[in-house]
């Protein structure tokens, strides 16, 4: 860090604009790092244990930074800790730079300089990204924990239903919440010691889950934007809450517009010439959040969905195609639907079946 100290305090001029440029290649054990100067000269090339205790022995008290790294699993500690120290931090989106994920040349050492390079020259080209608050990250990381558990359930269910079919018999249709009730009753005789130990998991799960429900729930007080979009048709505590604190922000998206294209429910393009082929959604985005949406919009053109303007948009879609057809509603729906929770929730406007057009302009 000497040969950083000694470099840095004669180029650094100015406070916003720090003189050396550091690209940070994260790795799940240890971190290349990659110093360059403000004429991109490589200064120096290290390695540190991705750890909080060794960055910060590394980062304290060194002359501040510019430093890029990829968004990823140690990325959010990594960001607010090298905050703290007083150096300032690029994130970069990781999905959006193919020049380092998909060169035919990668390696640790070389994607650190990339991202230092990328940084010190424009840092516009790392599509830079903004990790959500401590709080908010807790908060979310309740919604995933959830969605772990509900998965576990449904596998465990699934699984019990195999087994017993194998014997001849068949576990009645019902709700995973009803299931170890119902389900015990259905149980050959000869299988109690493999189904037993099956359904003991199985409501302890439910119990587990429909705790964590009621945690969702009281997310509305601190996020008051949550209720707004729960009034949105087949959007619940947990759509909403999983909509507010995946997005974070209501301009983590230039436009309402583009909201469905960032969760990945765009249709992909590779239009060229006179060659525009239909492609498939785009899948970009969290996954999580995006299977909710089609859930919801599931919901919408099911028979209990209540009526209005984006219902009948839907039906209207399903009509023509068939089977594929409806598939290609639902999604459209669900693209639909993320666009106006996040008009919504810019606004401030509870959901409105069936909007007035704006008036025109004379």
């Amino acid at each position: 860090m000497n040969k950083i100290s000694k470099q840095t305090r004669r180029r650094e001029t100015t406070k916003d604009q720090p003189a050396m440029t550091m690209g940070i290649d994260v790795g799940d054990r240890y971190s290349h790092l990659c110093l360059v100067d403000d004429e991109g000269e490589i200064v120096e090339r290290e390695r540190v244990r991705s750890t909080e205790a060794a960055f910060r022995r590394h980062f304290a008290g060194a002359p501040r930074l510019r430093i890029a790294l990829e968004c990823g699993t140690h990325s959010p500690w990594m960001n607010r800790l090298l905050k703290q120290l007083g150096h300032q931090v690029i994130v970069a989106n990781a999905r959006k730079l193919p020049a380092i994920t998909q060169s035919e040349s990668k390696n640790d050492g070389r994607d650190a300089e990339q991202l230092a390079r990328m940084a010190a020259f424009n840092p516009k080209l790392l599509s830079p990204i903004q990790h959500r608050s401590l709080q908010r990250q807790q908060d979310l990381n309740l919604i995933q924990a959830r969605a772990i558990l509900v998965k576990a359930r449904t596998m465990i269910v699934n699984a019990l239903r195999g087994l017993v079919k194998s014997a001849g018999s068949r576990l009645p249709a019902c709700s995973t919440e009803s299931f170890p009730d119902r389900a015990a009753g259905a149980v050959p005789p000869a299988w109690p010691r493999s189904a037993g130990p099956l359904l003991e998991q199985i409501a302890r799960l439910n119990l587990q889950i429909g705790a964590m429900d009621r945690q969702i729930e009281t997310l509305a007080v601190k996020y008051p934007e949550i209720g707004t979009l729960r009034s949105a048709p087949g959007v619940g505590a947990l759509v909403a809450a999983a909509y507010v604190l995946t997005l974070d922000r209501p301009n983590a998206v230039p436009s309402s517009r583009s909201a469905g294209a960032f969760l990945g429910l765009r249709p992909g393009q590779s239009q060229s010439g006179d060659s525009d082929p239909q492609r498939r959604i785009t899948r970009t985005g969290n996954t999580y959040l995006r299977c909710l949406l089609v859930q919801s919009a599931q919901y919408i053109l099911g028979r209990f969905g209540p009526d209005c303007a984006l219902r009948r948009w839907g039906l209207q879609l399903a009509q023509n195609g068939g089977k594929r057809g409806k598939k290609r509603a639902i999604v459209a729906v669900a693209r639909k639907l993320a666009v106006t929770l996040h008009s919504m929730w810019r606004s401030g406007q509870h959901f409105q079946p069936f909007p007035q057009p704006a008036p025109a302009q004379d």
